[in-house]
């Protein structure tokens, strides 16, 4: 499953080795986010250093559907609703604000953009009151949105809100710019060097699988943060949804476009990148998402979504096919700035409920803003929101599931004592092999099975079978990691162990609060 964005990716350049080891700014991450707030605080004349365990654009920047617009779906009525009007102005005016700071960059840097409508859309007649609550929000919060019928798609709607003049894009395009500019300016991007722990002294000392670096301030921008310092992990819910690009003789609407009601369906269009100009578009649909390790068949939501497209563009030849992790805070509103309990010395940014394209900017720009000073007034606005009873609720309701997910994992697990027989193809399951023995996972992929330990290393939880990707998920916190036990992301920091293979080392369990920590293997090539 590789992104339309990856499969042929523009060549970014990085530092394979520096002798470098100490910075002003580290920044663990190289996507959206962290290239943003390095390439600011690298304008400023800092010292920045960027690593990334995998590659430039590897997890979230490079599998979004890449939308840069400001209404986005419900969302606006879903921050208004768990928030204040305040707020709500505020999330709207960073938004505007990331979306006009990406787009004056890609217009300095000759990064193609197609300037296009967004329109939230109900495709059910229960959807219609949605639409109009969605455009009244968008109204109290200045945005000029119209109401109207959507008459370039190919099934019915019933009702949709439009917002003209907003954007899409190739986001590697973006980050080769980013990356160009950071390197240029004197900073370091190091590929392939996982954070594993962290001492919050003065200098800060960021333990990697290549050794130690220091600085003054580390920044974590890493979809969730892999240092448990501030309790993220109990404070998102992971989500995962699917996408694919598609070829097609018919016309194809030239808006961007997602549904309000359920299961969520995003459409848009892209250059071909195997056709030369002037010829048609391929066509993107993304959506059918699921909360992280929490549905009996993600296969069965991938197919749903590929029948769904084929019945209302017949004939279409799919080309790609991905998908993509994000987070949802209990505001709905990203937490972004200084980590609780890191001494004033880390900072994160998480939490964009799938709208990283200009949720990323706006966090670079305030993360960069508050290592540097002056943070803008809608950063200070949604830097001291309150808790509302709304946001309460659903925070409490996020940590009543993962409880559940314990207890069913748990229980499930130990109560099923796996066969001699392996899996079939593609399958996996969990359960135990002795009488008393802790959960094993085990599964059969490419025609090889793997046993590995059926417990996430990050909080305990019984892990998940991904029959859509192959993985290998955690209900709880959404970690993710390869049949054969690599970890893909989420917060754990370390492998799976293997419970019957000796042919590579076990990872060691590593505490971002211990002075010390063993180093994890290096990530290999498949994560």
């Amino acid at each position: 499953m590789t992104s339309l964005w990856l499969a042929n990716p523009v060549p970014i350049e990085t530092d394979p080795t520096t002798s470098r080891r100490d910075f002003d700014e580290v920044v663990v991450g190289a996507g959206l986010t962290g290239l943003v707030t390095a390439v600011l605080l690298a304008r400023a004349g800092r010292r920045v250093g960027v690593l990334e365990a995998r590659e430039v654009g590897a997890v979230t920047t490079g599998n979004t559907t890449a939308k840069l617009s400001v209404l986005q779906g419900s969302h606006l009525q879903r921050v208004r609703r768990r928030t204040s009007q305040q707020v709500l102005q505020a999330y709207v005016d960073a938004n505007l604000a990331g979306q006009a700071w990406m787009l004056d960059y890609a217009a300095g840097h000759g990064i193609p953009v197609q300037r296009r409508d967004a329109v939230s859309f109900a495709a059910t007649p229960d959807g219609r009151a949605t639409i109009e609550r969605e455009a009244e929000v968008a109204r109290e919060a200045g945005l000029h949105v119209m109401t109207d019928v959507a008459d370039d798609l190919p099934f019915r709607v019933h009702a949709s809100v439009r917002l003209a003049n907003q954007a899409q894009f190739d986001p590697i395009d973006v980050l080769a710019a980013l990356a160009a500019e950071l390197r240029s300016l004197g900073g370091v991007i190091r590929e392939g060097v996982r954070m594993i722990g962290a001492s919050l002294g003065a200098p800060v000392r960021v333990r990697t699988t290549d050794g130690e670096f220091t600085c003054e301030r580390l920044v974590v921008a890493t979809g969730t943060p892999i240092l448990d310092r501030s309790l993220s992990f109990a404070k998102l819910r992971g989500m995962r949804s699917y996408a694919a690009a598609y070829r097609a003789d018919a016309p194809l609407p030239q808006a961007m476009y997602l549904s309000v009601d359920e299961p969520t369906r995003s459409i848009r269009t892209a250059p071909d990148p195997d056709v030369w100009a002037d010829a048609p578009e391929l066509l993107l649909v993304g959506g059918y998402g699921h909360e992280v390790g929490r549905h009996p068949s993600p296969r069965s939501r991938v197919e749903a979504l590929d029948a769904w497209t084929r019945a209302n563009w017949p004939g279409v030849v799919m080309t790609h096919r991905w998908s993509a992790q994000d987070y949802e805070t209990p505001h709905g509103v990203p937490f972004v700035g200084w980590m609780p309990r890191g001494r004033g010395r880390v900072f994160i940014a998480t939490g964009y409920d799938k709208w990283g394209m200009t949720n990323a900017v706006q966090c670079g720009l305030t993360l960069a803003a508050d290592l540097l000073g002056e943070l803008p007034d809608w950063a200070r606005t949604l830097r001291h929101r309150f808790t509302t009873p709304v946001a309460l609720g659903v925070g409490i309701g996020m940590n009543a599931a993962v409880a559940k997910q314990y207890a069913v994992g748990w229980g499930r697990a130990l109560a099923r004592r796996l066969p001699e027989q392996a899996p079939a193809e593609g399958e996996g399951r969990v359960g135990r092999i002795g009488a008393i023995a802790p959960p094993t996972a085990e599964s059969t992929v490419d025609g090889v099975t793997c046993r590995v330990s059926g417990v996430c290393p990050h909080m305990g939880a019984v892990l998940s079978w991904n029959d859509a990707e192959r993985t290998w998920d955690c209900p709880a916190h959404a970690s993710r990691f390869t049949h054969d036990g690599y970890r893909l992301e989420g917060p754990a920091k370390h492998d799976l162990r293997p419970r019957d293979a000796a042919d590579r080392p076990v990872a060691a369990a590593v505490d971002d609060r211990a002075p010390s920590a063993v180093e994890e293997r290096t990530p290999s090539a498949v994560e």
